[in-house]
């Protein structure tokens, strides 16, 4: 909503120092979000004034028309003399007053105004359109042409009310009321404790039998319709320049004397209006819902099919308009056209005016619809005060009486559903529990008569909200009221003390542990959005029936293209890595946390759970076996360098061995034993790929995988080359953990290494021969490295030999050469219990 300042002035006698900033200032404070205050004809320096033209002389021999004028600007000038100015525009004929700015004035935007040569003539100064002055598009594609009467020489600057302040304020979706000068006063009023001049205290008249014939055949729809008429209209009428003025302020171009006063009055108070060309419209004017089939044109010239939820406005033809959101191009107000053989002059002279207030929800479904926002369907579904109907009928009657030489009819028409004044219970304290603060009962009472309330009772109120304000109906809407008014800032600020011992879980925390852990490797964390196509799996290299293909839908996309929610976390992180690519990264390392979604074997229907007490424990249980399961998965992908090349070495290309270290820091924060063994699936690498593995409860569960992605899958996805990734179950590697991570103890005492050498199948992976080995050991054993894998006769086929290094330690004493050779004997006995496992040699 923007609000010139000028005009706010008309309803609050504000100080004469006060500024844009300071009325900004104030009413942030009472809770508006002003977000900028715009400076109209800031640097702007005249002389700028009217002037009549005298001669037109064209141009000829250049691309384009250009015209040489001379210009009678009074004695602006200095001399009197006719000012001679050459100009492009073609809108303007001898004897039109235009605006004229001479040399030595200063345009916005800095723009100097001097004599200069062009197209072979001296131009003194320069005939302005709007645009060069900074009003904005006046509709007339060129420049500006005042009416006759003003005399030539006078300041154009004063005349068009060219330097101003503008408030634009962003109204919320609870505060209609302020989507009006007269909202926006009332609360500039209300900050400064100056009283408001309210523009809908009119005198109107009552209403009666022979006014414009109207039936409403839908009350819930629309409660109230006014209907007002005026005939001997002026066709030639024109808006007057404070009119039009206000309107380009305020955002809206001027476009005909009818509407532009519509338009105008619907800022002034609110109230959206409309006016019918009477002798186009055939019988009464009716409001129902639409019929199947029905079509209607509408102003904006598209041909719309109605659905049988929308509100329109009709006559006996059928609809005429579509209620609260636009007019029909049928009574549509004509301009005036001039005859050229009688050079009469023909357009509207008899208009009808309504002015009704229609359901919110009606009107926000058929915009929201038929994909048609207007300034009043934004009104209509914020809420418009019923009771200034009336009144901005009554102002729209005026203005075009005043303006246009019309006469207003006597019939007065207004169409009322019973209704009642809506009032809710507050006790007197509720604000001072609410807020925390002490404010009193007289505090409490003034505040609210202050926005219009009617306030009775002593500890329990009764108010009575204003017409004006439909988003007051509980007592909290009252206590915010209040709150906001006497000053969010003066709210006391309390730090929460948390009691002992709430911190953040041990999950909570290994999620952090894990961000940070890869973070310090290198990588940098790429949120996405958890929306996937579900084309992806395809270019993934999923089989037909793996598991990652089932997914859930969403009924309301935000994108149609992706409707489904992930159930995995590498489709973001690769288009990061690509789009990343794309812009000249090059050596690029990306990794998230996130959930992913996997719907249940069996689909459920979500109970509705109540909304006046809190659900059972078994409400809430069905809900959550409807929800798919949400395990947090922890994904890297890589491309490009690893190491730099530089002064120290040559540096290395990222690897599959990189996202296998990725997966083993993970496991080092998350405290588990990760097994890592070759593996095939999906997008990875058949040759490449290794399968993640921990142990829960003494079985082997598969968590992931890591490795080099298949060459067709990064040519699918438009990848660099040797794109590695790595992605795995962080819920499930959190079990198999060993819960809140321990410091070491360093031991004094020195190693003891023994090295062993076992034969296997060549299937059987080192890192389950490792699990085991560890294992056997018990708690002497330090740490146990794989250094060396052979195969050839010796061993021979089908097997394999693994060398691997144990260091044991005792952490209060030397370990004898029998004690660590005990412990390795049981580490290979229970390797070859498990794996088939012989010592190499025996």
């Amino acid at each position: 909503m923007r609000v010139p300042l000028s005009w706010l002035r008309e309803y609050v006698d504000l100080p004469a120092t006060e500024t844009g900033r300071d009325v900004q200032a104030k009413l942030v404070s009472a809770g508006l979000e002003v977000e900028t205050v715009e400076q109209l004809g800031a640097g702007l320096k005249g002389p700028l004034v009217v002037g009549q033209v005298l001669t037109i002389e064209e141009l000829e021999g250049f691309k384009k028309p250009i015209r040489f004028c001379t210009v009678d600007v009074g004695t602006a000038n200095g001399t009197g003399e006719p000012q001679e100015i050459v100009c492009g525009a073609r809108n303007f004929q001898v004897g039109d007053k235009v605006v004229v700015v001479l040399p030595g004035a200063v345009l916005p935007g800095d723009f100097a105004i001097a004599a200069r040569q062009t197209y072979g003539k001296t131009s003194h100064g320069m005939i302005c359109s709007g645009d060069e002055l900074g009003m904005g598009d006046d509709g007339s594609g060129g420049i500006i042409v005042l009416p006759p009467e003003h005399e030539a020489g006078t300041d154009a600057i004063e005349l068009l009310e060219l330097v101003d302040e503008v408030l634009d304020i962003a109204v919320t979706a609870n505060r209609g009321d302020c989507l009006s000068l007269r909202g926006v006063a009332r609360e500039t009023a209300i900050a400064y404790g100056l009283p408001l001049r309210d523009p809908a205290l009119l005198d109107v008249p009552a209403p009666n039998s022979y006014g414009y014939p109207v039936k409403i055949a839908d009350p819930i729809g629309c409660d109230r319709f006014t209907a007002r008429t005026v005939v001997g209209l002026d066709p030639e009428a024109r808006s007057p320049i404070w009119l039009q003025r206000r309107l380009q302020k305020a955002g809206m171009r001027p476009i005909s004397l009818a509407v532009d006063v519509t338009n105008y009055v619907m800022i002034e108070l609110g109230q959206p209006l409309h006016a019918y060309d009477r002798t186009l419209v055939d019988g009464p004017i009716g409001v129902r819902r639409a019929e199947p089939g029905e079509v209607l044109t509408t102003l904006d010239g598209a041909k719309r099919k109605l659905d049988a939820a929308d509100l329109v406005i009709t006559d006996n033809r059928g609809p005429i308009g579509l209620a609260g959101v636009m007019g029909g191009a049928n009574t549509e107000i004509a301009d005036s056209v001039t005859d050229p053989e009688t050079g009469q002059v023909r357009g509207t002279t008899e208009v009808v005016i309504e002015a009704a207030h229609f359901d919110p929800v009606a009107i926000a479904r058929t915009a929201r619809r038929h994909k048609l926002s207007s300034e009043a369907s934004k009104r209509f579904e914020r809420g418009v005060d019923p009771q200034a109907a009336s009144a901005a009928a009554q102002r729209t009657v005026d203005l075009l009486v005043l303006l246009a030489g019309g006469t207003a009819e006597a019939g007065v028409t207004e169409v009322l559903a019973p209704s009642a004044p809506r009032t809710v219970s507050l006790p007197a304290d509720h604000p001072d529990r609410v807020a925390g603060v002490e404010y009193g009962r007289e505090t409490v009472v003034r505040r609210l008569q202050e926005i219009g309330c009617d306030v009775y009772g002593q500890d329990e109120l009764v108010v009575t909200v204003p017409s004006w304000r439909p988003d007051l109906t509980e007592p909290n809407d009252l206590a915010e009221e209040v709150i906001r008014l006497e000053g969010y800032e003066n709210l006391p600020s309390t730090l929460p003390k948390p009691p002992a011992g709430r911190g953040l879980t041990e999950r909570q925390r290994l999620h952090r542990r894990v961000g940070r852990a890869l973070a310090g490797a290198g990588y940098v964390e790429a949120p996405n959005y958890p929306f996937v196509s579900e084309q992806v799996f395809d270019q993934l290299g999923l089989e037909a029936d793996d598991p990652a293909r089932r997914v859930v839908k969403l009924v309301n996309p935000l994108n149609d293209e992706e409707p489904a929610l992930r159930t995995t976390l590498l489709p973001g992180l690769l288009t990061a890595l690509r789009r990343n690519a794309g812009r000249g990264g090059h050596d690029l390392a990306l990794f998230e946390t996130g959930l992913v979604f996997q719907p249940a074997e069996r689909q459920g229907v979500a109970v509705r759970l109540p909304v006046d007490r809190r659900p059972t424990d078994e409400e809430i249980a069905a809900l959550d076996a409807v929800l798919p399961a949400q395990p947090r998965h922890a994904a890297v992908v890589l491309a490009g360098a690893r190491e730099q090349a530089g002064w120290w070495g040559k540096g290395r290309p990222a690897d599959w061995a990189d996202a296998v270290e990725a997966a083993r820091t993970l496991a080092r924060e998350a405290g588990a034993e990760l097994i890592v063994q070759q593996g095939q699936y999906g997008p990875w690498h058949p040759g490449r790929c290794a399968g993640l593995s921990v142990v829960i409860d003494g079985e082997i569960v598969a968590i992931g995988h890591a490795g080099e992605l298949h060459p067709r899958v990064v040519k699918s996805l438009g990848l660099p080359e040797r794109t590695c990734a790595m992605e795995l179950d962080l819920d499930l590697l959190a079990k198999a953990g060993e819960g809140a991570l321990r410091a070491p103890r360093i031991s004094t005492f020195p190693v003891a290494t023994q090295d062993v050498a076992l034969v296997v199948d060549t299937e059987v992976p080192s890192a389950v021969v490792e699990y085991f080995l560890r294992g056997g050991a018990g708690e002497l054993l330090e740490s146990i490295r794989l250094f060396d894998v052979y195969t050839g006769e010796q061993i021979g086929e089908g097997k394999k030999s693994l060398a691997y290094a144990l260091r044991f330690r005792a952490p209060d004493r030397t370990l004898t050469v029998e004690e660590a050779t005990a412990a390795r004997d049981a580490a290979v006995a229970l390797a070859a219990e498990r794996t088939g496992a012989v010592l190499r040699g025996a």
